[in-house]
């Protein structure tokens, strides 16, 4: 499981490029399932049927991370760049970046005016974007289009992984390289009553776009998002805001959205959430309640879908999302694939024709 999720996570997949991983989940999964499929968009389906019983259940998971776009090229060969998801301005000063282009990968710098050049009153203020810039080497814009480099092309951090103590690694984009493997390791070994469709969506982190295609040509009775849950365990936290904790088990959502009303997210449907809770009870599994305000899931448009579908999140808890250096407990990864499996397995009680919803 930690190979695989190497593998995942040194990926390079920003929103519209996931197809590294993309490629990975299929040749994890293609001997494993009954049908894998590709959509018009992009996100990767893969199909496993059912025993006797009726309903089809989709799993989501997106393949993307957040990442950039070159924007403009700088007469000197210095790159302006565009967000491709959320990032705080902070965590992106002086990081190790790739530049993806046709011909090659170049690996480059995100730098600005250092502080000894700064007038006094600027020292003390955040470093905007507008003032950022990559350096890649280049000493002209004409060498760096010579080098492959154009508007458009798309930028990913540097992240390897690495095993800190505990059990705890850290990486990139373990949102959502971590719900793709805990999504590949359910659907490997999963034996449910009903269809499960397991779908690795595309371009989630710039508007839940691949979930809202995906679900509306899958048509399920049910969804589970499976995501990250932003974890407050660490200094200058307050655990009023931010509860989940690691290695305290995955987290369940109870609600998402906006901060100031809980809007434009998800209410999880209390089928889905109270399956969730009861088979983490029966089986010892450690589990936490979330209620998020400031961010939603591929499980908001899984259930605006067509007529509605009834839907929740599983969630690996995570420090420091949308950072390179993000971080997580293993134990929390085996117990969300532990959960899921078994809720699949079990599903098929709650969508008989007479309950199902």
């Amino acid at each position: 499981m930690k190979e695989l999720l190497k593998r995942l996570v040194e990926a390079c997949a920003p929103s519209g490029y996931e197809e590294n991983v993309r490629r990975i989940m299929r040749d994890e999964l293609k001997d494993h399932v009954d049908e894998i499929r590709e959509d018009k968009l992009g996100n990767l389906i893969c199909v496993k049927k059912g025993g006797k019983g009726s309903g089809k259940v989709m799993v989501a998971a997106h393949m993307d991370e957040i990442g950039m776009l070159v924007k403009y090229i700088e007469k000197e060969g210095f790159i302006r760049f565009s967000y491709l998801g959320g990032f705080l301005d902070q965590t992106v000063l002086n990081q190790r970046v790739l530049v993806h282009t046709e011909k090659e990968v170049m690996p480059g710098v995100i730098g600005s005016t250092p502080p000894h050049l700064l007038p006094e009153e600027k020292r003390k203020k955040p470093v905007e974007r507008e003032e950022m810039f990559i350096d890649i080497g280049a000493t002209s814009r004409e060498e760096a289009e010579s080098w492959g480099v154009r508007t458009g092309c798309p930028i990913t951090w540097v992240g390897d992984l690495v095993e800190l103590k505990n059990g705890f690694v850290c990486g990139k984009a373990f949102d959502d390289r971590v719900g793709c493997l805990v999504l590949a390791e359910v659907m490997r070994y999963v034996d449910p009553e009903v269809t499960v469709y397991g779908v690795a969506s595309v371009m989630e982190e710039v508007g839940l776009r691949g979930a809202r295609t995906s679900t509306f040509a899958v048509d399920p009775d049910m969804g589970i998002a499976v995501d990250v849950a932003a974890a407050g365990d660490y200094p200058g936290i307050d655990e009023r805001k931010a509860p989940i904790k690691l290695g305290k088990g995955p987290a369940i959502t109870i609600a998402d959205g906006r901060r100031e009303s809980l809007g434009g997210g998800l209410i999880s449907h209390p089928l889905v959430r109270s399956l969730l809770v009861e088979t983490a009870e029966k089986n010892g599994i450690p589990y936490q309640l979330d209620v998020f305000e400031g961010g939603t899931t591929d499980a908001t448009e899984i259930a605006l879908a067509r007529e509605g579908v009834p839907a929740a999140v599983l969630s690996v808890p995570t420090r420091y999302i949308h950072t390179p250096v993000e971080v997580l407990n293993l134990k929390d990864v085996e117990n969300t694939v532990k959960l899921l499996k078994m809720v699949l397995e079990r599903v098929h009680e709650k969508l008989t024709p007479e309950r199902r919803p």
